[in-house]
């Protein structure tokens, strides 16, 4: 890990900087035009992530284009059940679609360990985008938190409120247990060979985190993250982790602190002012303007860019949304709130 010179890296150690570094959860994508040529020659959206040349390209069109602080690989929370032996493939215009896995007997067709085979061109893109990335940018990798990850395998695909998963939690915890334990161990080696490939922080995307009580929030969520995070520092000392438990609400102080992740990723639902007073001020904090602020515009942008500036002011802050960019976004607004930011 290269932490020379990188603001980002610096927030991530709790340093306080009078303009925070700038990246964007899903900042290549469809909302890039050179994005969309590149997908379009690639062919399924599994086809893209591993392949190393096409993959590197899209990690660094939006470093090219609007300098952000921090690139962010090129791939999805769901190459892990696939280097897992899960089918899975993408469906245009519907999202993933995986084998679900609704018993015991399907669980059993799951390797017992992660096929790194099958995720060499991940790897080998993440060597590619270190040597072309300017001295100053970070390279975040990422993986899925278990019970995100979890969610789509017992599903077979993505549903608004994972009801398949939570249910399949209640019927047979063992049988979710298992699960979840599989994934923790095969996230936190994919992570591990991140970083030996040359990535300078990860962050784990727990997407559906906010779908849980409590109690399961404390079992789904906190002790596997916690236990990743772990795993992940015992072969990487110093490992830098960004935890995103999007949804947590007033849950967050709680994972912050029980996770062990260096910084926490706020959406855009949750008051500032319940972070400020319950996580500690030297917690560094990522996020969180809406995403639909950014697709607004004009001067109610500045005002929201604002707002995210002051909440934060004297806390470890890196700016960006409270989710992933979405397409209709104009490339102007990026360019307008990245002004806004930078203009100090």
């Amino acid at each position: 890990m290269d932490m020379a010179g990188k603001p980002l890296l610096d927030v991530l150690s709790g340093q306080v900087l009078p303009v925070p570094p700038v990246w964007l959860m899903r900042q290549a994508g469809r909302y890039l035009p050179e994005y969309r040529k590149i997908r379009e020659q690639a062919g399924s959206f599994l086809e893209l992530c591993f392949n190393p040349d096409l993959a590197a390209e899209v990690t660094l069109q939006p470093i090219r284009r609007f300098q952000f602080d921090a690139a962010i690989l090129f791939s999805d929370i769901l190459v892990v059940p696939h280097a897992l032996g899960q089918q899975v493939t993408f469906e245009a215009g519907e999202g993933p679609r995986l084998a679900p896995l609704i018993d015991t007997a399907s669980f059993r067709t799951l390797a017992g360990q992660i096929d790194h085979g099958r995720l060499a061109p991940v790897y080998e893109t993440i060597g590619k985008v270190k040597a072309a990335l300017p001295p100053q940018v970070a390279f975040l990798g990422f993986c899925g938190a278990p019970w995100t990850v979890a969610t789509y395998m017992v599903a077979g695909q993505g549903t608004p409120d994972q009801a398949p998963a939570r249910l399949l939690a209640y019927r047979d915890p063992d049988l979710f247990e298992a699960l979840i334990a599989r994934l923790v161990e095969s996230s936190a080696e994919y992570l591990v060979r991140q970083f030996a490939a040359g990535v300078d922080a990860v962050q784990i995307f727990d997407t559906w985190a906010g779908v849980l009580p409590p109690y399961a929030f404390e079992r789904w969520c906190i002790r596997p993250t916690a236990e990743l995070v772990a795993r992940v520092r015992q072969q990487v000392p110093g490992a830098r982790i960004i935890g995103f438990p999007r949804g947590a609400q007033t849950m967050l102080p709680r994972y912050a602190a029980a996770t062990g992740v260096d910084a926490v990723g706020l959406d855009w639902m949750v008051a500032p002012e319940f972070i400020a007073d319950r996580l500690d001020s030297t917690m560094p904090v990522q996020g969180q303007l809406d995403p639909l602020a950014l697709v607004a515009g004009g001067s109610q942008l500045d005002e929201a860019v604002d707002r995210v500036r002051a909440a934060f002011a004297g806390r470890p802050l890196i700016f960006n949304l409270g989710h992933g960019i979405v397409p209709q976004t104009p490339i102007a607004h990026v360019e307008q709130m990245l002004a806004r930011i930078r203009q100090g």
